[in-house]
């Protein structure tokens, strides 16, 4: 699992910075995208992300930074040949936003898009990965999203299969799958036997604008990465919530209320430029050392806990 930075300033494109949205890579290499504003589709030009691999988009809320891009995205992707459906979640009000740009520009769309109110809780499961949403504090309804691999049986231990007399083939593959199995001789192998540990599964946090509140330290519970806005630095905290926004310790208290393993901020003010980076990591590293600073472009592995 890889997240890429498409955008990562607030409220409006700045020299340095896009506006907000990052693509989440997953190991069967299917992208998710999560928010889109404008210019994301230019930003994907950078990356070796393909179009027609985007078959799911979240959106945190409606705001113009998060999704004036998605409707160029969407066409662009029609242009390129897409077939396969997407499916896109986000809060009430997106779909008539979409169709409506659709409708009056006469763009034609030659695949399924399947559209997902969002409510707090489980928004998809798909066996593999879940994906829970919970509202937000902002000045619109906005939501943040956390993503949960599911846990996977250990690796096969070569010497105890052999010592076990366990010939290959498909029988390797239900041990690995946490099935017991019975051998031609009548003898019944255990796979916790044979087996490593369980490889917990990975969890990213993606959270939208907001002040510091419980949904968001819910999601992002244990997080291996924990996305946390970052409009503001340090001692503008009146600021930050008068437009419902975070500043980078704020980001970080969260962080570390949460148990996350590593946080990387994003959504800064137009105001602090690319040099200004060093020092907003400082700022959230006093309280929670794993702490990053996203940048358009930058790419952050999600690592296996093994």
């Amino acid at each position: 699992m890889e997240l890429t930075f498409l955008g990562t300033g607030a409220g409006r494109p700045s020299r340095q910075r896009n506006v907000t949205s990052a693509a989440l890579r997953l190991p069967s290499h299917s992208v998710w995208l999560f928010d889109a504003g404008e210019g994301t589709q230019h930003r994907l030009l950078d990356t070796p992300i393909k179009l027609n691999r985007i078959d799911r988009i979240f959106i945190t809320h409606l705001h113009g930074d998060h999704t004036f891009g998605l409707a160029g995205l969407l066409s662009t992707r029609a242009y390129d040949g897409g077939v396969d459906p997407v499916t896109i979640y986000g809060p009430p009000g997106l779909r008539q936003m979409i169709e409506c740009l659709f409708e009056w520009s006469s763009t034609r769309i030659t695949y399924e898009i399947r559209y997902v109110e969002v409510e707090e809780g489980i928004v998809y499961d798909d066996g593999q990965f879940s994906v829970e949403a919970a509202a937000l504090e902002h000045r619109i309804p906005c939501f943040g999203y956390r993503i949960v691999e599911r846990d996977r049986s250990g690796r096969l231990d070569a010497a105890r299969l052999k010592e076990a007399g366990v010939p290959a083939g498909p029988l390797y593959g239900k041990l690995k799958a946490g099935e017991d199995i019975v051998l031609a001789d009548g003898r019944t192998v255990c796979s916790a036997d044979v087996t490593g540990p369980c490889i917990p599964g990975r969890i990213v946090t993606i959270l939208g604008d907001t002040k510091p509140c419980g949904g968001a330290l819910k999601l992002a519970q244990g997080a291996d990465l924990l996305v946390h806005e970052a409009t503001f630095e340090a001692g503008m905290e009146e600021k930050a919530a008068a437009y419902g926004h975070s500043t980078t310790v704020q980001a970080a208290e969260t962080a570390r209320q949460a148990g996350a393993r590593k946080l990387v901020m994003t959504h800064f003010s137009s105001r602090y430029e690319l040099e200004d980076a060093a020092r907003l990591e400082e700022e959230a590293q006093a309280l929670f050392p794993a702490s990053f600073a996203a940048y358009d472009g930058a790419h952050f592995a999600v690592e296996c806990r093994c």
